[in-house]
Formats: C-alpha cells, sequence, structure tokens
C-alpha cells in the first residue's frame, strides 16, 4: 500500500466520526429523548449483543482477568492503571479546551507534564500527591455540552452499554488520540493495549459485583443499562425524572449495593 493510499486511508477513517459527531451537535435537541426516560428502539439487536458480550466475558475475559490479578501482584496493577491514565491525559486535554473548561484542561497538561517527568513516564500518578485531582472527561461529554442528545441506548460488541451520542464520541476519542495519530506502529497502539490490561485489573478487583450483575440477576440487560444511563447522566450533571426504571435513584448510592 502506498504512503499516499495510507494517507488517504487515514484521512477519510479521520474525518467520519467526526463528521457524525458534528452531524449530532446540529441536531441539538431533535432527538426529544426526556431525561430520566430510557430509548432503546434497538432493544432486539441490543439484547443480542449482550449475550454475545456475556459469552465474551465468560469464556475469555473472566479467566483472562483473573489469571493477570491471580498472578500480578496488586503494586503492578495500580502502577498500570496510572500508566493507563496518564495516557488518557492529551485526551483529557482537548476535550477541556473544547468544552471551555481551560482550568480543567490547564491542569490536565500539567499532570501530563508532571506525571511523565517525575511519575517514571505516567507509571506513578505524583500530580494526585500535590492536590492534582484529574479533569477526566471525553467527547461524549463535549458533545453534550455542545447540545448533542443522548440517543438511542446502544449496547457495544465488547465494550458494554452506551449511547449514539457516546458511541460517536468513542469513536473520535480512538481516531484523534493523540498517541494514535502521533506515533507509529507499532507504538500507536500503546494507549489501547494500557486500556485492555487495565480492564482486566478492574474485573478482577470487580468480580464479585460484575458476576452478579451478569449472571445472577433476572434481567442483566435491564440491569446493565439502568446503571449505565444512571451513572452517566449523573456524570454529565443531567437530573433525571422519576421513571419506571429511574423512580428514587440515588446517585450518592452505589448502584451496585442491591446485587
Amino acid at each position: 500500500m502506498s504512503s499516499r493510499l495510507k494517507l488517504s486511508f487515514g484521512t477519510i477513517f479521520r474525518t467520519v466520526p467526526l463528521c457524525a459527531a458534528l452531524f449530532l451537535a446540529a441536531c441539538g435537541s431533535s432527538n426529544g429523548v426526556s431525561r430520566g426516560l430510557i430509548y432503546d428502539p434497538h432493544e432486539e439487536n441490543n439484547r443480542g449483543t449482550h449475550e454475545f458480550n456475556k459469552v465474551v466475558d465468560r469464556v475469555l475475559l473472566s479467566p483472562a482477568s483473573t489469571g493477570y490479578g491471580t498472578v500480578i501482584p496488586p503494586e503492578i496493577r495500580d502502577r498500570v492503571g496510572d500508566f493507563s491514565d496518564h495516557l488518557s491525559l492529551p485526551n483529557d486535554v482537548i476535550n477541556n479546551t473544547l468544552q471551555g473548561k481551560l482550568g480543567g484542561a490547564g491542569n490536565s497538561a500539567a499532570r501530563f507534564v508532571i506525571n511523565t517527568v517525575v511519575g517514571f513516564g505516567g507509571f506513578v500518578d505524583v500530580a494526585s500527591l500535590f492536590g492534582m485531582k484529574r479533569h477526566d472527561t471525553d467527547f461524549g461529554e463535549t458533545l453534550h455540552v455542545w447540545g448533542a442528545q443522548e440517543g438511542a441506548y446502544v449496547e457495544l460488541p465488547f465494550l458494554g452499554p452506551s449511547t449514539s451520542r457516546d458511541t460517536v464520541g468513542l469513536l473520535v476519542d480512538i481516531v484523534f488520540d493523540p498517541f494514535f495519530v502521533v506515533l507509529s506502529e507499532p507504538t500507536s497502539y500503546l494507549s489501547p493495549t494500557a486500556y485492555v490490561i487495565n480492564a482486566m485489573g478492574d474485573r478482577y478487583d470487580y468480580q464479585d459485583t460484575v458476576d452478579s450483575l451478569l449472571y445472577e440477576s433476572a434481567d442483566s440487560y435491564a440491569q446493565a443499562r439502568i446503571i449505565y444511563l444512571q451513572n452517566r447522566r449523573f456524570e454529565l450533571g443531567i437530573e433525571s425524572d422519576d421513571s419506571e426504571d429511574g423512580a428514587g435513584f440515588d446517585p450518592y448510592e452505589d448502584p451496585y449495593n442491591d446485587f
């Protein structure tokens, strides 16, 4: 494949999700989904994907995470988690800037510099020791700030619960990840690799909660859907109206306590 063809493909690959993001923002409130309600027009397909994800978890992710958590000491898993968070800081800088949160963007940039220089390349979160808390964000939140509506609920293969807005946001975050754009192969895959390894550590740390949700609840799809939507809306500062699925939701309460 010629370098010109690679460049053209890369340009198209990056342009498509960005166009979708701009379209969502332009549509604004046109979808009319009420806050606190669940819009799931593709439930049948989503349930099929959910069952696929459960198989992947049962056959691959759960055993792999158990092996990883058993063999790797928690101190090292913590360092991997810090490194994964560190690699996402450039995206935090970009999205905080796009949201007009210049303080958060500056904080994220400073965290990246400090943890790179004195945190052994990001493996130790030194910045937090100085009281510099992370301003975690993503392009899905940026779209929300720009006025894009939540859209339909979506269950993504391998990745789990999402919405149409957050799915577009995820694609933009991946495609425009500075490490993915600037670095050449195979180092460009450093960030997703760290994310996957950290996800295995999280799966191990919360295995009882996840197992209860996926394999012991009467309807794991409905449970995962409402938990995701409630927590995501709370993260974005959206007040949920009482509804059949969300009545009595306390954003400060651990949503997994009942499992």
